[in-house]
Order: C-alpha cells, then sequence, then structure tokens
C-alpha cells in the first residue's frame, strides 16, 4: 500500500496524520493518503500568496505552454488515471476513460483562453465632459483561489478549477475529495512535469474543519466550491468579501413530448439516469411523459434500465458500479423505502446487493417525498404523466434547485417556450440534462448555485475588470 504526500510548493510533503482511501466496490484499502493540519494548510496558502507575486505578470504563451503540456500528459496516462479513478470512486471504466479524455480537453481549452482573455477599447465621448477620453478595460487576475471539489468527477472537476485558475494568472489551494485524493496528486505530478512554476498548485487533502480555516484567510481572494448546497451556502455566509462560486446539486428533469423520438428520449434517459450509479449533480431524476405517450415510453425505459449491468467498476462491460459509501446506501433505501409508503410504485429495482443499489425506476411517486424533492444522488429515475406543456415546464420548476433541464420534441414553439419559461442554469432541446461540454457555462440558479464554470466563463469568475482613462489630446 503506498503513502502519498501532499503537494506544497511543487514538495511533497509528508504528515503523520493520514486518510485510507478504500474502494467503494470492495471496501478494500487502496492507499494510504496524507492529510494536512492547520500548519501544513497555512503554509500552502502562504506559498500560493508567494507564487501569485509571479503568475500575475506571467506571459500568456508561458501560461499557455504549461496547460497544453498537461494535457498531452494527461492523455499519455490516461490509463492509469482512469484506473485510479475507478478505483477510488468505483465509477465504472468506461465511464473513467471518458472523464479522462475530457479533462485534457479541459486544460486544452484553458492552454487557448489563456491567449485569448477579452479587453475593450471604449469611447467615453458620450458628453461634453468627457472631451476625448476613451477607456481601455482589462482583465485583471485576482489571487490564490481556494478550490474544494466532490468525489464524482475526481479530475474533470479539478481540471474545471485549476485551469482556468492557471489561464487567468492565479493560484491555487486545493482541497480534493477525502473519498478520491489519489487522482488530484496524481494531476499534481503532471502539472509539475508540465512546468508548473512552485506554488501556483497546492494539492491539500485534509478535514473540512481544516479547510475552514482558510476561509477567513485575507490571502484567499476566491472560494470555489462543487459540492452540496447544505456545505455550499453555510461556506458563502463564512466567506466576507471574497468571491465565491458554486456548483451545487439539482434533481433534475426531463420532459417528453408526443412528437419525440421515442427510442432517442429512452437512451439518453437510461444514460442520463444510471451513468455513474446516478451520482451526478445534473443526472436524470425526474422525467415528466405526455400521457399519449407514457405507456410506451415507460414500457421500454423500463425493459432498458433492467438491462442495464452491474458489478466491478473495472469491467468493461459493467454500467453502474457501487455508490461511494454504505451510508449512501442505506440513505438511498430509506428514501425509496419512504416514496413506497406514499403509494409509490416500483417498476424495476428497489433493492441493493452489497455496495451497489441496483437501477430502480418508480412511479406514482408524492412530489412532497425526498426522493423527488431532493437531490437523491443515486441510480434512480421517478416517472410523472402530464396532460398539458405547461404543466409539465411548472413541475419541472417546482423545485428548490435549477440547473439544467431537458427536453424532448420537434416543436419549435415548446423549444422557444421551455428556453424562456424553465428556472434553470441549461437548457437542453432533444437531450438529457446529464449533457456537458466543458466549454460551454455551466451552473444554476436557486439552490443549485450561482456562478459558472466552462473555462472562458470560470476565467471571467477568476479575474476583476479594471479600466484605465486616457486623455486622448489632438
Amino acid at each position: 500500500m503506498k503513502r502519498h504526500a501532499l503537494l506544497i510548493n511543487n514538495t511533497w510533503v509528508e504528515t503523520r496524520d493520514t486518510i485510507q482511501v478504500k474502494n467503494p466496490y470492495n471496501g478494500g484499502v487502496i492507499a494510504e493518503v496524507c492529510r494536512a493540519s492547520a500548519v501544513e494548510a497555512q503554509n500552502a496558502v502562504q506559498a500560493a500568496w508567494d507564487a501569485f507575486a509571479h503568475t500575475r505578470n506571467m506571459a500568456s504563451y508561458k501560461k499557455s505552454d504549461i496547460l497544453r503540456k498537461t494535457a498531452d500528459l494527461i492523455t499519455r496516462d490516461s490509463e492509469d488515471l482512469a484506473r485510479t479513478i475507478s478505483l477510488e470512486s468505483g465509477k465504472p471504466i468506461k465511464a473513467a476513460k471518458a472523464e479522462v479524455a475530457r479533462s485534457a480537453t479541459t486544460f486544452q481549452l484553458a492552454a487557448e483562453e489563456a491567449s485569448r482573455i477579452e479587453g475593450e477599447v471604449l469611447s467615453l465621448d458620450i458628453s461634453p465632459d468627457a472631451g476625448n477620453r476613451v477607456g481601455i478595460i482589462r482583465r485583471f487576475p485576482i489571487g490564490p483561489i481556494l478550490a474544494i471539489t466532490p468525489f464524482n468527477f475526481p479530475l474533470n472537476l479539478v481540471a474545471h478549477k485549476i485551469a482556468p485558475a492557471i489561464a487567468a494568472g492565479n493560484t491555487v489551494v486545493h482541497k480534493p475529495s477525502s473519498f478520491t485524493p489519489l487522482t488530484a496528486l496524481k494531476l499534481g505530478e503532471l502539472l509539475m512535469e508540465a512546468g508548473m512554476p512552485a506554488g501556483v498548485v497546492n494539492i491539500i487533502p485534509c478535514t473540512p474543519d481544516t479547510a475552514a480555516t482558510l476561509i477567513d484567510d485575507e490571502r484567499i481572494k476566491m472560494i470555489s466550491f462543487t459540492g452540496s448546497p447544505d456545505v455550499g451556502w453555510e461556506l458563502k455566509k463564512k466567506s466576507g468579501k471574497k468571491k465565491v462560486a458554486l456548483e451545487l446539486g439539482g434533481n433534475a428533469g426531463v420532459i417528453i413530448e408526443p412528437d419525440a423520438d421515442l427510442d432517442r428520449a429512452v437512451d439518453r434517459c437510461v444514460m442520463g439516469g444510471y451513468v455513474n450509479a446516478g451520482q451526478v449533480c445534473i443526472s436524470v431524476q425526474r422525467i415528466y411523459i405526455h400521457e399519449e405517450v407514457y405507456k410506451v415510453f415507460t414500457g421500454r425505459f423500463v425493459e432498458k434500465v433492467k438491462g442495464l449491468k452491474t458489478g466491478d467498476p473495472l469491467s468493461g462491460e459493467t454500467d453502474v458500479g457501487p455508490l461511494i459509501e454504505e451510508k449512501e446506501v442505506r440513505r438511498v433505501h430509506e428514501w425509496i423505502e419512504e416514496a413506497q409508503g406514499q403509494g409509490g410504485q416500483v417498476l424495476t429495482g428497489g433493492y441493493y446487493e452489497g455496495s451497489i443499489y441496483q437501477p430502480t425506476v418508480l412511479a406514482r411517486v408524492p412530489k412532497q417525498v425526498r426522493c423527488v424533492s431532493r437531490e437523491l444522488f443515486a441510480p434512480v429515475t421517478v416517472l410523472f404523466s402530464y396532460r398539458d406543456f405547461s404543466e409539465a415546464i411548472n413541475a419541472v420548476n417546482d423545485s428548490l434547485y435549477g440547473l439544467q433541464a431537458g427536453v424532448f420534441t420537434r416543436d419549435i414553439e415548446k423549444v422557444l417556450q421551455a428556453f424562456n419559461r424553465l428556472e434553470v442554469g441549461g437548457v437542453m432541446i432533444n437531450e438529457v440534462p446529464t449533457f456537458r461540454v466543458d466549454n460551454f457555462p455551466y451552473g444554476g440558479i436557486k439552490n443549485s448555485g450561482f456562478g459558472r464554470e466552462g473555462v472562458k466563463y470560470a476565467i471571467e469568475e477568476m479575474t476583476e475588470i479594471k479600466i484605465m482613462v486616457l486623455d486622448n489630446i489632438q
């Protein structure tokens, strides 16, 4: 069993306190990782602060070079990274490989965006008092960023914080999930191999209490958090004057209209509801099906779900692997039993074997029960019937969350109605809300957070606009 150190100022730092990283599938310990105390956390912040004096003025081509080399190294080590992701998170290996490929793309996008951070020349002669003055507007990096990421995408969600931060000229102190620190530390190795200067990215697995000691630190200029709404909003309360970006949870809804391509809708909803065992913020959780096609859609959908293969995440045949820990299995089962107690019907699944919750489909569930009203984060979908498109939009909107939604229809009027009325950060047409490409603005409203990721948009969050006014004397 290998012992892994912290990464601070491009140095591997050993500590006495450690975390045992376990395989969620079989409970076996796969590694031991050093855990930062408040002392190491402060050292990481100081390293990031000192490095910012250099990165804030780093030439674009140098930042692009580091990011591009990192993308190439991720591709080179893709098999090892995918296996690590699968072992420590339980993600099926085919999904882990897809995540690695996306992560390389995220770094490549950042390499490109580093050289085209936009500015503006603004004419100020809108009144006689302004004379011939002009404004020159640029974006400037803000300083060290505290990045906190969850277990479900242990490489690409890290990439979405670190890559744009480097592109913008910032530095990072990163707290990875205690379930999945190995992948982040491997990324740290690749960043150093790519030529990252000391202190630019510091990776410190630690307890939430240790991370909390950094929130008040004046050297930290922004907090970028992906995780649960309860933790995210509490973090925002404590963040004071710092910039904050929150990517939180959801209970994403899909609308299926009678004119939809039902075969495509079924296939995409199965993917969206069960990929990574439903442990995705934009996992399909609620499916609203027009009454004209409810029976046909439901029959096809349930049959496809029954065909999903569960088992060892390292098997290329596995579609659905384990939940991240045993208590999550118990929680999910409790919520499903609650739904059944309120009249809900289990169409397939509804039970677990070891760490794997079997792919489950529910129907006739009252909207107030937790598996509808809260984020389930499990391989479970809930089906509803509706009569009117406006009714379906209202049902999707009847949620604490607003991350993404999907609509399957060929009717352009309904497409525009959905875009105008759905209370979410992203509307996917003839696609499920689980769809994400790494260059588009990703984020939500309501309890799903605020701010946007997607490299270009993350750079905007991680920079400040400054204007210089010139008196253009003629």
